[in-house]
Order: C-alpha cells, then structure tokens, then sequence
C-alpha cells in the first residue's frame, strides 16, 4: 500500500519519533499544559508545564518485541527465561533449563490506520553452553511499508520502502547460584529515505554500533507453606554511537535505557502457579530544552557524547527532580500457568501525560505442546491518543528443542 508523505514531515516524524514515543497528550499556551475534553471540546489548565518527552533516532529499538511481554504490560526484566530475554535482559539467559530455544515474533503495525504492509519482525534465540554460560542472538526488522515521495508542491521523487533492522549477539554467564551477568554488542542499520535530497542534503543509511549491560538476581523464598521465588533485573541497553542520515555533524542519540524489573513467582500447588512483575524504565537521553540551540545550529542537549549524556539524562530535566521522575515509565504484568502448560496474562503500561502519555491495558493467554508454544496478546488503550497497536493481536512461535531429547530419552 503506497502512503503520500512529504519527505521533509516523514524525516522528522521517522528520524526523531515516529512511534508515537513523544506525542502530546494536551495543548501548550505560554509554556502551560492544558488538557482538552473530547466530550466538551474545552480545555482546562493541569497546573504543570507544556509536554516535553525525551526522544532519540532508531525508537524501533524499544519497541517490545514478543507476545508475552506485549501481554502484561511489556514487562520482561526480571520474568522466566525464554529466548526473548535478548531484548530485556540478557543475563536472565544463564539461568535456561533448556539447551536450545527459538522464538519468532510478527507484530502488526498501525493496522488501525488500515496500514497492510508496516510490521515489526523479531527472531531470537539461545543456546546453553553448559550449567553456568549461555549465548544468544536475535534479529529485529521493522519495515515501514511502501512509500511514495513527494516534495513540497507534491511532486512525485520517486518511491521507497523505508526498514530498519538490529543484529545483537550476547554472552551470559552465572557468577554464583543466584547471581548472574551479561553483555551484548548490537549492529543498528536505519535506512529511511536513502537517495532523497533534503535542504541540498543526501539522506543516506544510519549506521550505529552498541552494547548492552545486564544482572539478574534469583533468590527462593519460602511464606508459610508456600513457595516462592524473587527475581530482580536491571539491564542498560543501547550504550553505543549518535546516528545521522547525512553528513551533518548534528547527531541524534540512540534510545539508551536503563531497566529495573521485579519478579515474583508463587508456587501455589504442584499445577498451579502466578507471578507478579514490574518493570521500571528510563531512556539515559538528555531531555530537550525548549529554544535551546547554539550558535553552530545544534542544540545544546545534543553537544554531549553518547557517554556524558547519560549520566547528564539523570539532572537536565528543566522541571527538576519532578520531571526526571516522570521520565520513567511503569509497566505491571500478572502471569498465571496452570501445569506449565496454558497461561493466562494481564497487564496495564504507565507513561505520563508530558512525557508521551503512553497508557493502556494488556491482555493474552499461552499454550504449550510438546516441541511449540504460541502466545497472544492484544493492547487496549486508555487514553484518547492513538497507539500504533490499538486493538491489534500480535503472536509469538516458540521452539523448544529440548522437547527432542526428553522424547529420545
């Protein structure tokens, strides 16, 4: 399906958001917020000021990949080991019961929009080396469709299929029984409007390169006759180089994040068990400052390398502390399995108004047979903004070749 987009407007909602990652939720007058009833179409002042989300280039890199995670909330920092720990957190890896797993993903994208060909693809998967290493590696391609460029008066420049794509590779290892750590190297790829002239200047392919650091922690706790087990992750992703689609010396950063999560799981018979998780996210981006530009053109924000602006990204917020707290996203999840083998899923996301107002319910179930599992999820918005997975159901195949052994045993 072809899209009519003038390149300029596709640049800078692609380049910089175009996930929907820093939308406004309410209108600014004089630097106050304001937020418009859809029943009454007036607008009342919140009290706070104007919205101003942290953004970045390549977003896609954030986008929760699986059906499991997509369920409750898209948490998955400190849930059970599948192969789509590559994208949470890659040292959860080391504590894989299976020696082999493969998981593949298709998320539609903006189908609301009655958009047929914008989709996000994730394949990741593991191997255990033995009791104490494992490795993995995943690929995520995210294609923005067919696209026809047209330039200011709408004259076609030719047509286009804009996609991006991550290769990342990990080693995970246990440091003790309970304790374990990771590390990742990524190829980020980003080729929106290759070719195309924008303002005299050739937009050509963004390439970046990037780390990621993770620790998990597992530690059995026993309440009455129940058995329980606490599960505590934090990983930083995406540590790696700004990204540009020209020559110009004024560079985006990429989406780097720092994640804690919280996982507690309940025995509560030899069939029956749930879990209850939590996911708390940060980008270590610089948050911009309105009018804020220096005399080389760039923003002042923007001056800091990849390094400095993380630590920066904990104090620059112009509303203070207030505002660095409402930079992190909330997600909450709830997981039931009944003898390892159905599961049923809930979850509800949190982002604040100023900073995307990214909000909404999750749900989805899992089945596992034997060599494969299937999950689904689908997304139910709480807000009036859109978001490109409105009542959208995504699934995940998964692979457990482990299957294999146990039926050769």
């Amino acid at each position: 399906m072809k899209k009519l987009l003038y390149l300029p407007l596709m640049m800078a909602a692609l380049l910089v958001n175009n996930y929907a990652q820093a939308q406004i939720g309410a209108p600014c007058v004089d630097g106050q917020g304001y937020y418009y009833d859809p029943v009454t179409g007036q607008q009342f002042p919140t009290g706070e000021k104007c919205a101003n989300a942290v953004t970045s280039a390549v977003p896609f890199l954030r986008i929760t990949p699986d059906a499991r995670g997509g369920a409750m909330g898209d948490v998955g920092i400190a849930s059970s080991v599948d192969a789509n720990g590559m994208h949470y957190n890659q040292s959860k890896l080391a504590f894989a019961e299976k020696n082999v797993s493969l998981a593949a993903t298709y998320t539609p994208w903006m189908r609301n929009l009655g958009l047929q060909d914008v989709y996000l693809a994730y394949l990741a998967g593991y191997v255990r080396l033995d009791e104490r290493q494992t490795v993995g590696m995943s690929l995520r391609y995210f294609s923005l469709g067919d696209i026809e460029f047209t330039d200011d008066n709408g004259q076609s420049l030719g047509q286009g299929r804009p996609n991006e794509f991550e290769v990342t590779g990990a080693y995970a290892r246990k440091l003790s029984e309970q304790f374990s750590a990771a590390i990742g190297a990524k190829f980020i790829y980003s080729n929106l409007a290759t070719g195309q002239i924008v303002q005299g200047a050739e937009i050509k392919p963004g390439v970046s390169g990037a780390a990621d650091v993770s620790f998990t922690y597992k530690a059995p706790i026993k309440l009455n006759k129940t058995k329980s087990e606490l599960t505590i992750g934090t990983a930083i992703s995406n540590i790696g180089a700004k990204i540009t689609y020209t020559n110009s010396v004024n560079r985006d950063y990429i989406p780097t994040n720092l994640g804690l999560g919280l996982g507690w799981k309940f025995n509560l018979d030899d069939y029956n068990t749930i879990t209850v998780y939590g996911d708390f996210n940060k980008l270590l981006v610089p948050t911009p400052t309105p009018d804020d530009e220096d005399s080389d053109g760039i923003p002042d924000y923007k001056q800091y390398s990849p390094i400095r602006g993380m630590f920066v990204s904990f104090s620059d917020a112009p509303g203070g502390f207030s505002e660095e707290m409402k930079e992190i996203t909330v997600g909450t999840g709830v997981e039931y399995w009944y003898d390892d083998q159905f599961a049923v899923r809930t979850g509800y996301f949190y982002e604040h108004y100023s900073k995307g107002n990214r909000k909404y319910f999750s749900a989805g179930i899992g089945v596992k047979y034997n060599v494969f599992g299937l999950d689904f999820s689908y997304l139910i918005p709480t807000t009036n903004q859109r978001n490109p997975l409105d009542n959208t159901l995504r699934f995940t195949l998964t692979f457990d070749f482990a299957a294999f052994e146990d039926e050769e045993e």
